[in-house]
Protein backbone atom coordinates (compact mmCIF):
# COMPACT_ATOMS: atom_id res chain seq x y z
CA UNK A 1 0.00 0.00 0.00
CA UNK A 2 2.62 2.12 0.62
CA UNK A 3 4.34 1.31 -2.76
CA UNK A 4 1.86 2.45 -4.10
CA UNK A 5 0.73 5.66 -2.46
CA UNK A 6 4.82 6.85 -2.81
CA UNK A 7 4.53 5.62 -6.63
CA UNK A 8 1.43 7.74 -7.35
CA UNK A 9 2.91 10.88 -5.30
CA UNK A 10 5.65 10.43 -7.67
CA UNK A 11 4.10 10.51 -10.47
CA UNK A 12 1.87 13.43 -9.67
CA UNK A 13 5.57 15.25 -8.87
CA UNK A 14 6.89 14.18 -12.34
CA UNK A 15 3.83 15.45 -14.32
CA UNK A 16 3.90 18.64 -12.52
CA UNK A 17 7.42 18.79 -13.01
CA UNK A 18 7.03 18.18 -16.85
CA UNK A 19 4.42 20.64 -17.59
CA UNK A 20 6.40 23.19 -15.58
CA UNK A 21 9.54 22.85 -17.81
CA UNK A 22 6.92 22.73 -21.22
CA UNK A 23 6.02 26.09 -19.72
CA UNK A 24 9.18 27.38 -19.35
CA UNK A 25 9.95 26.21 -23.42
CA UNK A 26 7.37 27.23 -24.51
CA UNK A 27 7.32 30.80 -22.67
CA UNK A 28 11.10 31.04 -24.06
CA UNK A 29 10.02 29.96 -27.53
CA UNK A 30 6.97 32.53 -27.77
CA UNK A 31 9.37 35.43 -26.59
CA UNK A 32 12.21 34.89 -29.14
CA UNK A 33 9.66 34.42 -32.27
CA UNK A 34 7.73 38.04 -30.37
CA UNK A 35 11.65 39.37 -30.86
CA UNK A 36 12.13 38.12 -34.35
CA UNK A 37 9.04 39.38 -35.42
CA UNK A 38 9.61 42.66 -34.13
CA UNK A 39 13.24 42.65 -35.35
CA UNK A 40 11.28 42.07 -38.63
CA UNK A 41 9.00 44.80 -38.47
CA UNK A 42 11.98 46.82 -39.11
CA UNK A 43 13.78 44.95 -41.48
CA UNK A 44 14.34 46.23 -45.08
CA UNK A 45 12.53 49.65 -44.36
CA UNK A 46 14.61 52.26 -44.69
CA UNK A 47 13.95 55.79 -43.76
CA UNK A 48 11.37 55.06 -41.09
CA UNK A 49 9.69 58.14 -38.98
CA UNK A 50 9.55 56.56 -35.30
CA UNK A 51 6.90 57.87 -32.90
CA UNK A 52 7.01 57.80 -29.21
CA UNK A 53 3.85 58.09 -27.42
CA UNK A 54 3.30 59.92 -23.90
CA UNK A 55 0.16 59.20 -22.81
CA UNK A 56 -1.88 60.80 -19.29
CA UNK A 57 -0.30 62.04 -16.27
CA UNK A 58 3.66 62.06 -16.42
CA UNK A 59 5.13 60.50 -13.02
CA UNK A 60 8.09 58.83 -14.27
CA UNK A 61 10.54 58.76 -17.14
CA UNK A 62 12.55 55.58 -17.58
CA UNK A 63 9.85 54.15 -20.01
CA UNK A 64 10.03 57.10 -22.56
CA UNK A 65 13.68 57.79 -21.67
CA UNK A 66 14.45 54.00 -23.00
CA UNK A 67 12.46 54.39 -25.74
CA UNK A 68 13.86 57.78 -27.27
CA UNK A 69 17.27 55.62 -26.81
CA UNK A 70 15.69 52.64 -28.90
CA UNK A 71 14.98 55.52 -31.43
CA UNK A 72 18.15 57.06 -31.55
CA UNK A 73 19.87 53.27 -31.47
CA UNK A 74 17.71 52.39 -35.23
CA UNK A 75 19.28 53.38 -37.93
CA UNK A 76 16.56 53.40 -40.34
CA UNK A 77 14.69 55.74 -38.08
CA UNK A 78 15.62 59.12 -39.24
CA UNK A 79 13.60 61.13 -37.11
CA UNK A 80 11.32 61.05 -34.18
CA UNK A 81 7.90 62.43 -33.22
CA UNK A 82 7.36 62.45 -29.80
CA UNK A 83 2.89 62.32 -29.10
CA UNK A 84 1.74 63.74 -26.74
CA UNK A 85 -2.01 63.33 -24.90
CA UNK A 86 -0.90 64.29 -21.78
CA UNK A 87 -2.02 66.64 -18.83
CA UNK A 88 1.37 66.70 -17.63
CA UNK A 89 3.06 65.66 -14.06
CA UNK A 90 5.72 65.12 -11.43
CA UNK A 91 8.21 68.22 -12.31
CA UNK A 92 11.61 65.99 -11.75
CA UNK A 93 10.06 62.95 -14.65
CA UNK A 94 9.16 65.69 -16.95
CA UNK A 95 12.34 67.47 -16.63
CA UNK A 96 14.36 64.12 -17.11
CA UNK A 97 12.60 63.53 -20.62
CA UNK A 98 12.95 67.04 -21.80
CA UNK A 99 16.69 67.26 -21.76
CA UNK A 100 16.94 64.00 -23.11
CA UNK A 101 14.75 64.78 -26.39
CA UNK A 102 17.15 68.01 -26.30
CA UNK A 103 20.62 65.87 -25.81
CA UNK A 104 19.55 63.72 -28.94
CA UNK A 105 18.02 66.46 -31.05
CA UNK A 106 21.27 68.95 -30.30
CA UNK A 107 23.58 65.95 -31.31
CA UNK A 108 21.66 65.85 -34.70
CA UNK A 109 22.43 69.48 -35.17
CA UNK A 110 26.11 68.80 -34.00
CA UNK A 111 26.30 66.09 -36.42
CA UNK A 112 24.80 67.84 -39.47
CA UNK A 113 27.51 71.18 -38.65
CA UNK A 114 30.41 68.63 -38.63
CA UNK A 115 29.04 67.04 -42.21
CA UNK A 116 28.75 70.63 -43.59
CA UNK A 117 32.10 71.67 -42.26
CA UNK A 118 33.54 68.30 -43.45
CA UNK A 119 32.01 68.93 -47.15
CA UNK A 120 33.04 72.36 -47.74
CA UNK A 121 36.54 71.29 -46.41
CA UNK A 122 36.86 69.04 -49.42
CA UNK A 123 34.94 71.45 -51.71
CA UNK A 124 37.95 73.82 -51.07
CA UNK A 125 40.53 70.77 -51.58
CA UNK A 126 38.92 69.66 -54.49
CA UNK A 127 37.47 66.68 -53.67
CA UNK A 128 34.51 65.35 -55.12
CA UNK A 129 31.38 67.08 -53.85
CA UNK A 130 28.84 63.98 -54.26
CA UNK A 131 31.09 62.65 -51.91
CA UNK A 132 28.75 62.81 -48.86
CA UNK A 133 28.95 61.99 -44.80
CA UNK A 134 27.07 59.96 -43.33
CA UNK A 135 25.70 61.03 -39.75
CA UNK A 136 24.55 58.85 -37.12
CA UNK A 137 24.47 60.44 -34.15
CA UNK A 138 21.14 61.79 -32.82
CA UNK A 139 17.84 62.60 -34.77
CA UNK A 140 15.61 65.22 -35.95
CA UNK A 141 13.42 65.39 -32.96
CA UNK A 142 9.47 66.91 -33.01
CA UNK A 143 6.26 67.07 -31.16
CA UNK A 144 2.72 66.13 -32.27
CA UNK A 145 0.07 66.89 -29.45
CA UNK A 146 -3.25 65.07 -29.31
CA UNK A 147 -6.42 65.79 -27.58
CA UNK A 148 -4.37 67.46 -24.70
CA UNK A 149 -0.63 68.78 -24.18
CA UNK A 150 -1.34 70.77 -21.05
CA UNK A 151 1.79 72.28 -18.61
CA UNK A 152 4.54 69.21 -18.29
CA UNK A 153 2.74 67.59 -21.79
CA UNK A 154 3.54 71.39 -23.07
CA UNK A 155 7.13 71.20 -21.38
CA UNK A 156 8.01 68.04 -23.65
CA UNK A 157 6.68 69.72 -26.43
CA UNK A 158 8.89 72.51 -26.32
CA UNK A 159 11.85 69.84 -26.41
CA UNK A 160 11.09 70.01 -29.68
CA UNK A 161 12.77 71.48 -32.69
CA UNK A 162 9.18 71.80 -34.01
CA UNK A 163 5.81 71.87 -32.51
CA UNK A 164 2.69 70.65 -34.30
CA UNK A 165 -0.86 70.77 -32.61
CA UNK A 166 -4.92 70.21 -33.82
CA UNK A 167 -6.91 73.42 -33.58
CA UNK A 168 -8.81 71.73 -30.93
CA UNK A 169 -6.10 70.39 -29.11
CA UNK A 170 -5.72 71.68 -25.36
CA UNK A 171 -2.30 72.84 -24.45
CA UNK A 172 -0.53 75.57 -22.45
CA UNK A 173 -1.42 75.72 -18.93
CA UNK A 174 2.45 76.92 -18.09
CA UNK A 175 2.50 77.53 -14.16
CA UNK A 176 3.46 74.84 -11.28
CA UNK A 177 0.95 74.27 -8.77
CA UNK A 178 1.52 72.41 -5.34
CA UNK A 179 -1.48 71.19 -3.18
CA UNK A 180 -1.40 71.38 0.77
CA UNK A 181 -4.27 69.76 2.87
CA UNK A 182 -5.27 71.42 6.48
CA UNK A 183 -7.33 69.13 8.31
CA UNK A 184 -7.00 70.64 11.61
CA UNK A 185 -10.61 71.19 11.87
CA UNK A 186 -11.43 67.58 11.33
CA UNK A 187 -9.21 66.25 13.02
CA UNK A 188 -10.72 68.41 16.17
CA UNK A 189 -14.22 67.51 14.93
CA UNK A 190 -13.41 63.74 15.15
CA UNK A 191 -10.86 64.10 18.61
CA UNK A 192 -8.01 63.18 16.93
CA UNK A 193 -4.75 64.57 18.08
CA UNK A 194 -1.74 63.81 16.03
CA UNK A 195 2.04 64.70 17.63
CA UNK A 196 4.62 65.39 15.42
CA UNK A 197 8.55 65.14 16.86
CA UNK A 198 10.24 66.67 14.14
CA UNK A 199 14.10 68.26 14.10
CA UNK A 200 14.52 71.08 11.52
CA UNK A 201 12.33 74.25 11.94
CA UNK A 202 10.08 73.46 8.94
CA UNK A 203 10.54 69.56 8.76
CA UNK A 204 6.41 69.03 9.14
CA UNK A 205 5.46 71.78 6.63
CA UNK A 206 2.67 70.85 4.77
CA UNK A 207 1.74 68.17 7.21
CA UNK A 208 -2.21 67.99 7.11
CA UNK A 209 -2.78 68.47 10.89
CA UNK A 210 -2.14 72.33 10.32
CA UNK A 211 -2.68 75.03 8.32
CA UNK A 212 0.62 76.60 6.49
CA UNK A 213 2.65 80.00 8.62
CA UNK A 214 2.81 83.06 6.88
CA UNK A 215 6.61 82.41 6.44
CA UNK A 216 6.09 79.12 5.25
CA UNK A 217 3.69 80.32 2.80
CA UNK A 218 6.49 82.69 1.41
CA UNK A 219 8.64 79.81 1.50
CA UNK A 220 6.87 77.79 -0.89
CA UNK A 221 5.86 80.72 -3.05
CA UNK A 222 10.16 81.13 -3.87
CA UNK A 223 10.09 77.41 -4.24
CA UNK A 224 7.19 77.56 -7.23
CA UNK A 225 8.63 80.71 -8.55
CA UNK A 226 11.88 79.58 -8.99
CA UNK A 227 10.17 76.15 -10.89
CA UNK A 228 8.23 78.44 -12.80
CA UNK A 229 11.00 80.11 -14.03
CA UNK A 230 12.80 76.75 -14.98
CA UNK A 231 9.64 76.07 -17.49
CA UNK A 232 9.90 79.36 -18.77
CA UNK A 233 13.62 79.51 -19.68
CA UNK A 234 13.22 75.97 -21.38
CA UNK A 235 10.70 76.93 -23.70
CA UNK A 236 12.90 80.10 -24.43
CA UNK A 237 15.56 78.15 -25.25
CA UNK A 238 14.36 76.85 -28.74
CA UNK A 239 10.88 79.46 -29.07
CA UNK A 240 12.73 82.96 -27.83
CA UNK A 241 11.97 84.51 -31.56
CA UNK A 242 8.90 82.91 -32.08
CA UNK A 243 7.15 83.65 -29.09
CA UNK A 244 4.69 86.89 -29.82
CA UNK A 245 4.48 89.04 -27.01
CA UNK A 246 5.71 88.52 -23.70
CA UNK A 247 6.25 85.25 -22.32
CA UNK A 248 4.96 85.27 -19.26
CA UNK A 249 1.81 86.69 -20.50
CA UNK A 250 1.58 83.46 -21.91
CA UNK A 251 2.57 81.31 -19.20
CA UNK A 252 0.02 82.43 -16.29
CA UNK A 253 -1.38 78.75 -16.01
CA UNK A 254 -4.39 80.03 -18.67
CA UNK A 255 -5.60 77.46 -21.10
CA UNK A 256 -4.80 77.65 -25.51
CA UNK A 257 -6.54 75.91 -27.88
CA UNK A 258 -4.00 74.51 -30.88
CA UNK A 259 -5.54 77.46 -33.05
CA UNK A 260 -4.81 80.04 -30.02
CA UNK A 261 -1.48 78.69 -29.62
CA UNK A 262 -0.57 78.98 -32.74
CA UNK A 263 -1.43 82.58 -32.77
CA UNK A 264 0.61 83.36 -30.40
CA UNK A 265 3.57 81.31 -31.04
CA UNK A 266 3.79 78.34 -28.43
CA UNK A 267 3.10 75.63 -31.49
CA UNK A 268 4.47 76.09 -34.84
CA UNK A 269 1.79 74.12 -37.29
CA UNK A 270 -1.49 73.00 -37.26
CA UNK A 271 -2.00 69.49 -38.23
CA UNK A 272 -2.60 65.49 -37.56
CA UNK A 273 0.19 63.89 -36.29
CA UNK A 274 0.21 61.98 -39.48
CA UNK A 275 0.47 65.33 -41.87
CA UNK A 276 3.22 66.45 -39.35
CA UNK A 277 4.57 62.89 -40.23
CA UNK A 278 4.43 63.50 -44.36
CA UNK A 279 5.59 67.34 -43.73
CA UNK A 280 8.75 65.99 -41.66
CA UNK A 281 9.40 62.90 -44.41
CA UNK A 282 9.31 65.92 -47.28
CA UNK A 283 11.58 68.40 -45.40
CA UNK A 284 13.93 65.52 -44.35
CA UNK A 285 14.15 64.37 -48.20
CA UNK A 286 13.87 60.60 -47.08
CA UNK A 287 13.54 59.00 -50.29
CA UNK A 288 11.13 55.40 -49.20
CA UNK A 289 7.55 55.30 -48.85
CA UNK A 290 6.52 57.55 -46.13
CA UNK A 291 5.53 55.83 -43.23
CA UNK A 292 5.33 55.88 -39.42
CA UNK A 293 6.78 53.39 -36.69
CA UNK A 294 5.09 53.48 -33.47
CA UNK A 295 8.14 52.25 -30.84
CA UNK A 296 6.47 50.29 -27.92
CA UNK A 297 7.73 49.06 -24.95
CA UNK A 298 9.02 45.67 -24.94
CA UNK A 299 6.33 43.12 -24.01
CA UNK A 300 7.30 40.60 -21.03
CA UNK A 301 6.79 37.11 -22.60
CA UNK A 302 9.22 35.18 -20.47
CA UNK A 303 8.35 33.67 -17.44
CA UNK A 304 11.19 34.92 -14.90
CA UNK A 305 10.16 38.34 -17.07
CA UNK A 306 7.28 38.32 -16.18
CA UNK A 307 7.86 37.48 -12.60
CA UNK A 308 10.73 40.73 -12.50
CA UNK A 309 7.70 42.83 -13.65
CA UNK A 310 5.12 41.80 -10.64
CA UNK A 311 7.80 42.16 -8.33
CA UNK A 312 8.86 45.59 -9.88
CA UNK A 313 4.93 46.33 -9.82
CA UNK A 314 4.83 45.43 -6.34
CA UNK A 315 8.01 47.68 -5.01
CA UNK A 316 6.56 50.78 -7.24
CA UNK A 317 3.14 50.29 -5.19
CA UNK A 318 4.67 49.94 -2.11
CA UNK A 319 6.64 53.04 -2.78
CA UNK A 320 3.36 54.79 -4.30
CA UNK A 321 1.95 53.83 -0.80
CA UNK A 322 4.23 55.35 1.07
CA UNK A 323 4.93 58.82 -0.77
CA UNK A 324 1.29 59.22 -1.97
CA UNK A 325 0.28 61.23 0.95
CA UNK A 326 3.40 64.18 0.32
CA UNK A 327 2.83 67.19 -1.74
CA UNK A 328 4.20 67.16 -4.82
CA UNK A 329 5.39 70.39 -7.21
CA UNK A 330 3.78 69.35 -10.37
CA UNK A 331 3.74 70.63 -13.97
CA UNK A 332 -0.26 69.80 -14.41
CA UNK A 333 -3.48 70.61 -15.06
Amino acid sequence: MNKSRNRAVFGVLFLILFFFVILILFANFTMKAFQADNSRSLRGKKDIIGVIEVEGPIMESKKIIELLHVAEREDNIKAIIVRIDSPGGAVGPTQEIYHEMRRIDDAYNRSLQETNDEEKSNEDKGKNKDEKHSYTKGKPVYASFGSIAASGGYYLGAAARKIYANPGTLTGSIGVIMQFMDLSGLYEFAKVNPNTIKAGRYKDLGQPNRGLTKEEEGLMGDLLATVHKQFVDDILLLRKDKIKGDIWDHAQGQIFSGQEAFEVGLVDSLGSLWSAGREIHQELGLQSEFDLHFIEEKKRMNLWDILEGIEQVASKLNFQAVTDGMPRIMFMR
